[in-house]
């Protein structure tokens, strides 16, 4: 069945198709406005009550802060309870209620903002996901030229049908999924591929939708439909995945309707069994309140949460953007790795790495190459002047597609085109009047700490990483040998990738996938956790990852990891804590009698004393001993 998106994407003509690549504004959800009143509210009561200013001036500022942020989830909650299942978010909002009743307002306040703000986020990631699958679909036009006895017809996309045969003119992007039936170009396929260098494409070629053209002329022939090409089975694995990934929780809400329904069948015993028997109704009351009070799982709560947020924050500060204490917990959990190659650990673009023959004719091939865009001539460009040589002038520049450039450079005939490389690299072969003269070998470059980022996974997970990638085999296994990875899967297209994350994850590995672009968002979503390096991402993957490593560098990734370890100790820690506490006073309170400001003063110090615990992974030294492995 064809994905919602790519139906309507398919069925809306090009004209009145709504801009699919427009982004989600944060004030556009109300999950988002209703917290930012609720965060403000608190805030602004905050100091007001912790100065001992009179009630009037800060109690309807916890008022707002409590409808603002309460309502929702309390409203959740009630419709929850008609279906006969009762969930920790309205006992958090009875709680938060609770203690305004017995003047803890700022504790409840407190409870409320948590909730709120983490909704917020999670509505927010959801809606920008959903924005960037939608945008995947603008990489394919909306028109193309079919070529119908000769002449050519401008046609919607999603008109075309097998056997048809279109025209692609340089620069443009290929409407349809199909093979090469007349002309030669170098495409662009890093969208579906991740290749990072334009791949030559002649006559019995297969060719994707979505990929862009160079500088030849291309007559293709349709082999699949609009909804069947490689680009529109991206959109529906990505929503797949998202769609079908089992729900994570935090740990502490694994158990919630346990505990939920715990605490309200005890606190109503507690309340009506004494009275039946004959009890006064206001001790039993206070007791009951009292009961609810020091049960309810605020310290829990913050047990679980400063941790998973104090680790976010310092994660920020040194480049890797968490998207949720939910992801946090879960980056901790992972025990087996997989690594995109083009633009994760490499640099993403091609450098000279050896000139066999004549020096001086790399700067011949530079000036032969100075007028082309093509990714390979700029890297002979840049190669050149790295080196401190002459570029001369050229005359008669001539792009032949398939068959590089040449040129005439001080009375000479340059010719620049592709070679047989070796150890997996990629040649092209300098002519001058007719007679090579140098052969020079161009790769992408292996990122900076990209083999100690490799050992260091190794290290935390127990398994060596394996590479996942579009490109051949032979620069697959180079740039593999660099880093340190034997497992090597080449070739692959988006749906491989998902399919490998799905063998290793029903055979019960928790996958991490770190990529970046396109063709890996199928994998980033389906995994069990997905990073994405930042800087030259493609929006989806951004988008669909759990987090992003901001700067590109590659050994974050590991840290992040150790980090989050770090903290899901800290939460047992706090969990011990807090449990211990809440045990205590709920036997007090049960076997004897607990007062009750001794109970709320009980029940706030493990809140602070868990919440002052979890604060430690704040410090800059908590990331320094994750970077080292400690």
């Amino acid at each position: 069945m064809a994905s919602p998106v790519l139906e309507a994407r398919t069925a809306a003509p090009a004209d009145t198709a709504p801009p699919a690549s427009r982004r989600t504004r944060v004030r556009d959800l109300p999950e988002v406005r209703w917290a930012a009143l609720s965060a403000v509210a608190f805030l602004l009561a905050l100091p007001l009550d912790l100065a001992g200013a009179p009630a009037w001036a800060w109690g309807p500022l916890y008022a707002v802060c409590y409808a603002a942020g309460g309502w929702e989830p309390g409203w959740e909650g009630l419709k929850a309870l008609r279906r006969k299942s009762l969930d920790v978010d309205l006992l958090m909002v009875v709680a938060a209620i609770g203690a305004a009743a017995i003047g803890q307002y700022l504790d409840g306040g407190l409870l409320i903002v948590i909730f709120a703000v983490s909704g917020a986020l999670e509505a927010l990631a959801t809606r920008r996901t959903a924005d960037s699958v939608r945008g995947l679909l603008d990489l394919a036009p909306a028109k193309a030229v079919r070529l119908t006895g000769g002449a050519e017809e401008p046609v919607d996309v999603a008109e075309l049908r097998i056997g048809d045969t279109v025209l692609v003119r340089p620069g443009e992007r290929l409407p349809a999924d199909g093979t090469v039936v007349h002309g030669a170009s170098d495409v662009d396929q890093s969208t579906i591929t991740g290749e990072s260098l334009p791949a030559a494409r002649t006559p019995g070629d297969e060719v994707f939708a979505g990929t862009l053209n160079g500088t030849g002329a291309l007559r293709v022939r349709v082999d699949k439909d609009a909804g069947d090409s490689v680009i529109a089975r991206i959109v529906a694995l990505v929503e797949e995945a998202s769609a079908t990934k089992a729900p994570t929780q935090l740990f502490i809400e694994k158990v919630e309707q346990r505990y939920s329904v715990g605490v309200v069948v005890a606190t109503l015993a507690l309340f009506a069994v004494p009275l039946a028997l004959g009890a006064d109704v206001t001790t039993t009351l206070l007791r009951a309140m009292t009961f609810m009070i020091v049960a309810s799982p605020c310290a829990v709560v913050l047990a679980t949460m400063p941790p998973l947020l104090s680790a976010i924050a310092t994660a920020g500060r040194h480049g890797v953007l968490v998207k949720s204490a939910v992801v946090m917990e879960r980056l901790g959990t992972v025990d087996k790795v997989a690594l995109d190659k083009t633009g994760t650990l490499t640099e993403g673009a091609p450098r000279v790495t050896r000139v066999h023959g004549d020096p001086e004719a790399l700067a011949l091939a530079a000036a032969a190459e100075l007028p082309s865009e093509h990714p390979l001539a700029r890297a002979v460009v840049a190669a050149a002047r790295a080196r401190g040589l002459r570029v001369p002038e050229a005359s008669d520049f001539t792009s032949v597609p398939g068959d590089g450039v040449r040129a005439s450079v001080e009375g000479r005939e340059v010719r620049v085109r592709r070679a047989e490389g070796e150890h997996g690299d990629t040649a092209v072969e300098v002519v001058v009047d007719g007679t090579r003269v140098a052969v020079l070998g161009l790769a992408d470059r292996l990122r900076d700490g990209a083999p100690e980022a490799v050992a260091a996974l190794t290290r935390l997970t127990g398994t060596a990483p394996t590479l996942l990638t579009g490109d051949n085999a032979g620069a697959a296994g180079r740039i593999a040998r660099q880093a340190g990875i034997a497992d090597v899967r080449a070739g692959l297209l988006p749906q491989d990738k998902v399919a490998a994350v799905r063998e290793w994850e029903q055979a019960g590995s928790r996958v991490l996938v770190v990529g970046d672009g396109v063709n890996d968002a199928p994998a980033l979503a389906a995994a069990h956790s997905g990073i994405a390096m930042g800087r030259a991402g493609s929006d989806l993957a951004l988008e669909t990852a759990d987090a992003v490593v901001v700067r590109d560098e590659l050994a974050t990734v590991p840290a992040v990891v150790a980090l989050s370890r770090r903290a899901r100790r800290l939460v047992v820690q706090n969990l011990v804590i807090a449990g211990t506490c809440i045990g205590a006073l709920v036997i007090w309170d049960l076997v004897g009698h607990l007062p009750l400001p001794l109970g709320v003063a009980g029940h706030e110090g493990s809140t602070v004393l868990v919440g002052l615990n979890g604060l430690r992974l704040l410090r800059d030294a908590a990331w320094r001993k994750a970077a080292a492995g400690e």
